[in-house]
């Protein structure tokens, strides 16, 4: 990835003019596109690494293992939240760790953690650098000087068990590698974030991710069987086990627990036979309402896809606007669909994946049920470019970026009675937050994952930036919705994890007493408190 953006230098996605005059006309673009500064140009603060520290790591990692170079620093400066890149492009980068260290090994692991405690160091793990909620800010804290453990080296499939279909690995292995991997063995993991080109296992695990195909294979949580945490105190195993009734459940204590704890140092996974048959669809609802109730059906008399995402009108809206009047549109002929009044409906994409006679068989029970909510059907035309692109979205907001374009998600979820009250109270927040400050957003939102009891919404917002205020912009927008989420009866994230963004409303979200108790073992495993300052705790 680049250090100010997402993906690699060339993979820009360019917008194409006629979603130029799309955002334009909706929110409006700076007339000239802004790159960011050039690396020369970042602003960095000198290193506070105190003296034999260096040289102590050197000796733990070897010769390359340590790296206080502009380049490190700068790379593992931040992740790709908003905040984070409005002051990446601009040369901000005076949170930059004052060391970067990179071990081979989960023995380097637990030396370099012995290390930064002893000398009080704050210690912040670095995956994929992917956190879009400031998970791996270098923040010291307390500390003078804060030391980023760069986990890429760690990147090994340790073993693969088709017989028990579970596969060790090491944290730092990305999830196309072990896709790659797992597919010489028949085997998928299917756990497929917006971010799985560059997400690793161990930062999946670390903030309970999810997948867009998580409504049929589970979110992360879900699939670890079994966990290693070095800490500061020393390594905690919670070994692959079917199932244990020794008290509780121990991995559950790591995983979600954003490096807060200690470094996870291994992962035991479920796995699936890979899938010969995967189908992607797209219907269209007559409205989102109706859309909802169809979803809640499909979860309720379990006929749901592997993959749902119910658009709102406004985000359909943008999405048949964006798409221009070539490629899917056309295929499926959207003249037709017009013609039957949904030209203003929700779209409904669905996949279904498994065995030939089996994923048929529940598609056939999905669209039944689809049909009894009167979806029209858009063929899998739709289901092929939602699939084409949906990965994309990092890219294109790095363009939008680049013309002056607020662009940002949040994520909550709650019950199926408590769904519309919630999604009318955020988009309210969001557009009141930005219309004060004079710039109107356009707020858009998709149902992602489903539950039998509830479901998700993922919200995008844009507006045009406030220009020299661009955070204090970002911070009004967030906050509202944030506050109206906990008004509403949401979680305060339902899979991007807590890091700095969502920590005003920890306490509101798990109370005094479940604060207390993370403590309680943040007391134990780390007690000088070296790990990721400043996340997940308040």
């Amino acid at each position: 990835m680049t250090w100010w953006g997402w993906g690699a230098p060339g993979h820009d996605a360019a917008l194409p003019e006629h979603a130029l005059r799309f955002l334009a006309a909706e929110v409006g673009l700076a007339e000239q596109a802004r790159g960011p500064v050039d690396l020369a140009a970042v602003r960095l603060r000198e290193s506070a690494l105190p003296a034999g520290v260096l040289q102590r790591l050197l000796a733990i990692c070897g010769a390359d293992g340590a790296r206080t170079d502009r380049e490190a620093r700068v790379w593992h400066a931040a992740g790709k939240s908003y905040p984070d890149l409005v002051r990446q492009r601009t040369g901000d980068c005076a949170v930059a760790p004052d060391v970067v260290a990179l071990p081979r090994g989960d023995e380097q692991v637990r030396a370099v953690l012995e290390c930064c405690a002893a000398a009080e160091l704050a210690v912040v793990p670095f995956g994929g650098g992917t956190s879009v909620v400031g998970g791996v800010e270098p923040l010291r804290g307390r500390f003078r000087a804060v030391v980023t453990l760069d986990l890429g080296r760690l990147d090994r499939v340790l073993e693969v068990d088709p017989k028990a279909l579970v596969v060790g690995v090491e944290p730092g292995l990305r999830l196309p590698a072990l896709e790659v991997a797992l597919a010489g063995h028949g085997l998928t993991l299917g756990h497929f974030p917006q971010s799985y080109e560059f997400a690793t296992v161990g930062g999946c695990a670390a903030t309970r991710s999810a997948g867009q195909a998580s409504t049929g294979y589970g979110r992360f949580e879900e699939l670890v069987r079994g966990v290693r945490l070095a800490a500061p105190a020393g390594e905690l195993d919670a070994r692959a086990v079917p199932a244990t009734a020794a008290g509780p459940d121990l991995r559950a204590l790591v995983v979600g627990s954003e490096g807060t704890l200690g470094v996870i140092t291994g992962l035991s996974l479920s796995v699936r036979p890979r899938p010969p048959l995967t189908r992607h669809e797209g219907f269209v609802l007559p409205d989102f309402g109706s859309g909802v109730e169809a979803l809640r059906a499909l979860a309720q008399e379990r006929a749901g896809p592997d993959v749902v995402r119910l658009s709102d009108e406004q985000e359909t809206r943008a999405s048949l606007a964006l798409a221009g009047e070539g490629g899917w549109l056309r295929r499926v002929g959207f003249a037709y669909v017009r013609a039957r009044g949904r030209a203003a409906g929700a779209l409904l994409i669905c996949g279904w994946e498994g065995e030939e006679n089996e994923a048929i068989g529940r598609r056939a029970r999905s669209v039944a049920v689809l049909r009894r909510h009167d979806a029209l059907s858009l063929g899998q035309a739709a289901g092929a470019a939602w699939v084409r692109t949906r990965f994309h979205g990092p890219y294109l907001r790095d363009a939008l970026l680049a013309r002056g374009v607020l662009v940002d998600t949040l994520e909550t979820a709650t019950s199926w009675s408590r769904l519309e009250a919630l999604y009318d109270a955020v988009g309210v927040a969001l557009r009141g937050a930005l219309d004060r400050r004079g710039t109107p957003p356009l707020v858009l939102c998709h149902v992602s994952h489903v539950y039998e009891s509830g479901a998700s919404l993922y919200f995008t917002f844009l507006a045009r930036q406030e220009e020299g205020a661009e955070l204090e912009q970002w911070r009004a927008a967030k906050c509202a919705a944030s506050e109206a989420i906990m008004a509403n009866g949401g979680t305060i994230t339902h899979h991007h994890a807590v890091g700095t963004d969502h920590l005003p409303w920890m306490e509101a979200e798990v109370g005094s007493l479940g604060l207390d108790l993370i403590r309680a073992a943040k007391q134990t495993l780390d007690p000088v408190g070296v790990m990721n300052p400043g996340k997940l705790l308040p």
